[in-house]
């Protein structure tokens, strides 16, 4: 997750996102950005204009999250395993996206209203929907793989809202910034992806999985989901502290 930054606030706090990065100061552009965002008779495209750099970049996070998805989706449908290997890099690329943005807005001494939001958000995509939508393509299918993958995403849903809403109060150091994260975060689950990666490189897709599967009708499962359930669990631990380098 990258350090975006917006105006709201809570008791002189950002209200719902990270603390401005140090040295990012309130400029007359974010104002240009509050009155197109909140201008009553606004253009057909005031938003596109209200747009940071940054912002741009965000959204190629959720770009890359997307295109997963699809991709995952062209390889359930049969176009070809290219797809699936799309489908499985397309969320690194978006976690570049996801370093990338927070870097330029600091070069450019830019924060946006919406940056945190559209961050998350993107977050979402690109490292919980999309991951979970790969397992299911690798042959993850059925009705309690199928949960249980839906508990995954979910948790990183609650993880991103709570990091919106908590992250002024994570203890700081000199610099300002925040000592820890409170459970993982959720772009650790690209390690998830590239376990996945590596068992279809070596084949071990659909009835290959490796463990096979355990039980049977409506309580089948892959045991290997349990990756996908300890990892939510770890996102949601609020005891779990993951040191910021």
């Amino acid at each position: 997750m990258s350090k975006r930054t917006s105006a709201g606030t809570l008791n002189g706090m950002p209200n719902g996102v990270q603390e401005p990065v140090k040295g990012v100061v309130e400029e007359p552009h974010q104002d240009k950005q509050s009155r197109l965002l909140n201008d009553p008779n606004p253009g057909h495209f005031s938003l596109v204009r209200a747009y940071h750099l940054a912002d741009l970049i965000t959204l190629m996070n959720g770009f890359c999250g997307v295109m997963s998805v699809l991709s995952s989706l062209r390889y359930i449908a049969g176009e070809g395993k290219g797809n699936l290997w799309a489908a499985l890099s397309l969320p690194y690329l978006g976690m570049f996206f996801d370093f990338f943005d927070g870097a330029v807005a600091r070069w450019r001494k830019k924060s946006s209203l919406m940056g945190a939001e559209l961050d998350s958000l993107a977050d979402l995509i690109s490292f919980g929907v999309a991951p979970a939508a790969c397992a299911f393509s690798l042959g993850m299918r059925t009705a309690l793989d199928q949960l249980l993958l839906t508990c995954f995403v979910l948790a990183g849903l609650a993880r991103l809202a709570r990091f919106n809403v908590t992250t002024g109060n994570v203890p700081k150091d000199k610099n300002g910034k925040a000592k820890y994260f409170e459970g993982l975060p959720i772009p650790t689950s690209l390690s998830i992806a590239a376990l996945m990666a590596f068992w279809a490189s070596r084949g071990w897709i659909n009835q290959d999985i490796p463990y096979g599967t355990i039980g049977s009708g409506i309580f089948e499962l892959h045991p290997v989901i349990g990756l996908f359930l300890a990892h939510g669990c770890c996102m949601l631990s609020k005891t779990l502290h993951i040191p910021k380098l």
